[in-house]
């Protein structure tokens, strides 16, 4: 079974899960990497014009991704990314809508400092219809090899 393991981070926390399933699996993996990176005022929450702030108002906002991946070959494809306002940022949006994930399985995995992945799940259910998802699971900075090695055996993927 080919393995990808996709993921968005600017914190570096949901890259080093990545590379923790990726190593675990013996996956591939492709970091979803803005056009536009991300600076630090973007990512001001607290202000109501950052960009992740109207990026998150705006239900169609659909940020560039700088480059792409042939996922043709992939039978399983992990799906990581921070929560930002409850679900998954838009740009994981844009990465869904660019390619064709008809029966493939989809497993997503989030970090976050308190919300879970339901909200991400049910809004990427409907962008993709024609995937098989499987739950996932959301992580906390500083998550262990061992827990993510429990949860990756606990799917079933073989």
């Amino acid at each position: 079974m080919k393995i990808l393991v996709a993921f968005f981070s600017v914190s570096g926390i949901t890259k080093e899960i990545a590379q923790n399933i990726a190593s675990i699996t013996a996956a591939d993996i492709f970091e979803i990497s803005p056009q536009e990176p991300y600076s630090r005022a973007d990512l001001d929450w607290s202000d109501e014009n950052s960009r992740t702030s109207l990026e998150a108002k705006d239900k169609n906002s659909r940020p560039k991704i700088a480059q792409s991946i042939d996922i043709s070959s992939y039978e399983v494809i992990f799906i990581g990314f921070p929560i930002w306002w409850y679900t998954a940022p838009h740009i994981i949006y844009t990465f869904l809508e660019s390619y064709d994930f008809t029966d493939k399985t989809i497993v997503l995995f989030c970090t976050s400092g308190g919300s879970d992945l339901s909200n991400a799940y049910r809004d990427m259910e409907k962008i993709v219809p024609d995937a098989i998802f499987k739950y996932g699971k959301c992580f906390h900075f500083g998550e262990s090899r061992a827990s993510i090695r429990k949860w990756l055996e606990s799917l079933n993927l073989k």
